[in-house]
């Protein structure tokens, strides 16, 4: 009831309180109701002679009064939003802070408060003073515009982090279930949504009307999204860089893509990501960009680097290697003469390296190791001419000789290489990634065995195995082969599951996916493998018993086991219609 009432006195109008005490105090309440009406009602002469009209049409002044007060309150509510907006600069805003300092004692009185707030909302600078009231009273801040509450956090880094923290934790979950999904599919996975979608997404769009031209906003939300890649090396804070500045430049807030240096750069990698592929003129693009870093300069790499680790780009990045090496197997021409080629693992190597860069402060690019150029990729080069060597021998006759195997060996520096080196494991990976999508089967088979021991395990990360398990369905039939799933399940994904959860969540969603598809046998031995363990969480729990629940409804039911001795009874032959 107070709290209707707030502020009044201070301004000399006559509340609920003083009536209370007038009619306490008072002989002739019926004279005293009236006086007090006549004081504070609505001082225009010619309304007196209109209010018994309203009194025989059963209109009570309550209602009459609360009518013209939210009239009253919109056109001034529309006033003070014209004010903001003509005359010159210094006078508008002086007319503004005046109606403040006049209002803002009604600040908590539920009625006004949207006055005071619109007040303030226009407000370039509200006063200090005001602002730590707002700040102090838990109420006030949550109903004021975010206009005033940037005003707020910029000088109070601890309460806008309490604001952007549930923001962030809710970005991280949302990628993860994403790449979770019980939707396996080549054609719609992580990477599917173009860049421009992903930044209409919630967490994005709110990170960008908070910071909204506020330079300040914006430095503190990098320098949150640094220390959280530094404290988790979770890589999808570089994606949140990255689609929170695009987002800015979407809108075209020029006031903070004209002092981020990576903008620029930035804009023009997104451009590549949304085609999924380098071309040459975007690469000396991004080059020129990387070569005009200056003397002195240097910390923006930490930035660029944080870019391009975002995974969308480094699969950009792999899949543009890739098409290069292809490229090359045809052109007759080594790695280490494509200048292309080199830009790509370049770029790669500053995105892989950014954790390293930002931990050490040591803002210089990493070195590129000559073997990883001489070698590695050479290397896999040579797997796609034993692809074409291999599918050019199936096609010619055979009578002279028998049909010439598929090289079933890897080099051992080709699996050495996967552990050792980021850039060619990272590269390694996604040509498995490629032959897959091809159902490639001899070469998935073939160089599986070098997927077990990777550099930090990056062929049981999560964006692998999510790309992984949807390849996979492509060769669906191959399931049924007792060779493929015993290479597939206990010679690489069984491996790691015991002390990886995130590897045992991956193959349970494949199986959920292709379980129809397995030989009964290998499918009961895979579902005891895979049992949840006491140490497993809810997820892995919740995804074996729909597995389980979906290999009941496959069993046949008792009654159907013991008919199905009939359906080997000779059928009666029907005679065939002669042929006319």
């Amino acid at each position: 009831q107070a709290a209707m009432y707030a502020g009044l006195q201070e301004l000399g109008v006559a509340n609920g309180e003083d009536l209370k005490e007038t009619l306490t105090n008072c002989t002739e309440p019926l004279k005293a109701i009236e006086q007090f009406q006549t004081e504070n009602g609505v001082l225009l002469p010619s309304l007196q002679s209109a209010l018994p009209f309203l009194d025989l049409h059963g209109t009570p002044r309550l209602e009459f009064h609360q009518s013209v007060f939210d009239e009253l309150r919109e056109k001034l509510l529309e006033r003070v939003s014209a004010i903001a907006v003509e005359g010159k600069v210094e006078e508008r805003y002086k007319k503004l802070e005046d109606l403040l300092e006049k209002s803002f004692s009604l600040v908590k009185m539920p009625s006004i408060q949207p006055v005071v707030m619109c007040v303030m909302k226009h407000l370039p600078k509200v006063p200090e003073k005001k602002l730590k009231l707002v700040m102090a009273d838990k109420d006030l801040y949550k109903a004021c515009a975010v206009e005033v509450k940037r005003q707020i956090w910029q000088d109070n880094q601890a309460l806008f982090g309490d604001e952007v923290s549930p923001l962030l934790k809710q970005y991280i979950l949302e990628k993860e279930n994403i790449l979770f999904s019980n939707d396996i599919s080549v054609l719609h996975n992580f990477f599917s949504p173009s860049p421009k979608t992903r930044r209409q997404g919630e967490v994005v769009q709110k990170l960008t009307q908070m910071i909204g031209k506020n330079v300040k906003l914006y430095d503190m939300v990098l320098q949150f999204l640094r220390t959280l890649f530094l404290r988790t090396r979770n890589v999808h804070y570089c994606t949140l860089r990255a689609e929170l500045l695009m987002s800015l430049h979407d809108l075209e807030i020029n006031d903070i893509c004209s002092v981020d240096p990576c903008h620029k750069f930035t804009w023009c990698l997104d451009a590549c990501i949304r085609e999924k592929f380098v071309d040459n003129k975007r690469a000396r693009e991004l080059q020129g960009f990387l070569d005009g870093v200056k003397k002195g300069q240097e910390q923006v790499l930490g930035d660029l680097s944080m870019i391009l680790c975002d995974p969308f780009a480094i699969n950009t990045l792999a899949l543009s290697t890739i098409r290069h090496l292809q490229d090359l197997v045809g052109q007759d021409t080594l790695p280490r003469e494509s200048p292309d080629l080199l830009l790509l693992l370049r770029m790669l190597s500053l995105g892989q390296g950014a954790w390293d860069m930002i931990d050490s402060q040591v803002f210089k690019e990493p070195k590129m190791e000559a073997e990883l150029i001489t070698k590695f990729l050479p290397m896999l080069m040579s797997f796609v001419v034993d692809d074409h060597t291999f599918n050019v021998d199936q096609k010619l006759p055979s009578e002279e000789k028998g049909p010439i195997p598929y090289p079933s060996t890897i080099p051992e520096a080709f699996t050495k290489f996967l552990q050792e080196n980021r850039i060619a494991c990272e590269i390694g990976l996604y040509y498995i990634l490629h032959i897959t999508k091809q159902r490639n089967k001899n070469a998935f088979l073939r160089l599986l065995p070098a997927l077990v021991e990777t550099f930090s395990d990056l062929a049981f990360s999560d964006v692998f195995l999510h790309l992984l398990t949807g390849n996979l369905t492509l060769l669906g039939d191959e399931f049924a082969l007792e060779e493929f799933c015993t290479s597939l399940f206990d010679g690489f994904f069984l491996t790691a599951c015991s002390r990886k959860e995130n590897v045992h969540r991956h193959v349970l969603r494949l199986l959920l996916h292709l379980h129809h598809k397995v030989a009964p046998a290998k499918l009961e031995s895979l579902q005891k493998a895979l049992e949840p363990t006491k140490q497993s969480g809810e997820a892995v729990k919740e995804l074996h018993n729909q597995l389980t629940e979906k290999l009941e409804l496959r069993k046949p039911s008792p009654a159907e086991a013991t008919e199905t001795p009939s359906m080997e009874l000779p059928l009666p032959t029907v005679p065939t219609p002669a042929s006319r």
